[in-house]
C-alpha cells in the first residue's frame, strides 16, 4: 500500500511544488492530511483563491523500470471558488513529447488527455465525469504517455479506495 503522509519530507516538498505549479496561486505552507483510503490519500489546502482539495496516488508499476523519472502523481483536484470540482491531473516525472496525447484506460473504457509540460489533463468536461465513474467503478488504471526523448511509458495505478477518497475531499472543498 502506498501512503501518501509517509513520503519522506524531500518527496513531500515535490509534491507541495507540483501541485503549486498546477495552481493559479501560492498554496500555504504544509497540506494537510484528511484521510488515507486504500491506496489514495485526500489533503486540503488554501491559496489566494481559497480552499483546494485533492486526492492523490502513485502508481503501483511503473514501465519501464531502467527509465529515471521524478515522482508519478495522479490527481483529482477541487477548487469551490473557481467553481473546479473533480479535475484530473497527471505529474507523470518527466516532459512530455510536445503536442502527444496520454491516454487513460479503465478496462474497455479509454481516454485521452493532452500534455504540457510534465503535466496531463482532459480538456473536456464531459469526458472528465465519464472518467471519474469509470475509476469508481474499476479496479486498476493504465496511463500511457511519450517522454520528450520518445520513452514510451506505463504506469499501473490501483483504484482501491478511490470512491471514499473523492467523497472526502467533495466534503471538505464544498
Amino acid at each position: 500500500m502506498i501512503l501518501i503522509p509517509r513520503l519522506n519530507f524531500f518527496l513531500k516538498q515535490i509534491l507541495l511544488a507540483t501541485v503549486l505549479a498546477l495552481t493559479p496561486t501560492a498554496l500555504s505552507a504544509e497540506p494537510k492530511h484528511l484521510a488515507d483510503n486504500g491506496d489514495w490519500a485526500a489533503y486540503e489546502n488554501t491559496n489566494g483563491k481559497g480552499k483546494i482539495c485533492f486526492a492523490i496516488t502513485e502508481p503501483k508499476k511503473k514501465l519501464p523500470k531502467k527509465v529515471s523519472r521524478d515522482p508519478v502523481y495522479f490527481l483529482i483536484t477541487n477548487r469551490p471558488k473557481e467553481k473546479i470540482k473533480n479535475e484530473v491531473s497527471i505529474i507523470t516525472g518527466y516532459p512530455y513529447k510536445a503536442d502527444s496525447i496520454t491516454t487513460v484506460q479503465i478496462g474497455d473504457d479509454k481516454f485521452e488527455l493532452y500534455t504540457k509540460a510534465d503535466g496531463a489533463w482532459i480538456d473536456n468536461a464531459k469526458a472528465e465525469k465519464r472518467l471519474i465513474k469509470s475509476m469508481k467503478n474499476g479496479n486498476t488504471m493504465i496511463v500511457k504517455g511519450t517522454s520528450r526523448r520518445g520513452t514510451v511509458t506505463t504506469d499501473e495505478y490501483s483504484l482501491i479506495g478511490i470512491t471514499k477518497t473523492i467523497s472526502v475531499i467533495d466534503k471538505a472543498c464544498k
